[in-house]
């Protein structure tokens, strides 16, 4: 590749908005993906606490 076709393929590359739309929604799945993961965790430990609870009331 020529130097000046390098050059107008990174001058492309950075006028392109398709990459920047693909990382936010990138990242906004990331975000979704962690709040998912919290969520089941905390309602994770409170089940489990709930289940001992009712275990030990079992005669």
């Amino acid at each position: 590749m020529k130097a000046t076709q390098c050059g107008r393929a990174i001058k492309v590359f950075l006028t392109e908005q398709d990459g920047v739309t693909a990382i936010e929604y990138a990242l906004l799945g990331a975000l979704i993906f962690f709040v998912i993961v919290a969520a089941v965790t905390l309602a994770g430990t409170d089940l489990s606490t709930l289940f001992a609870t009712v275990a030990g009331l079992i005669p």
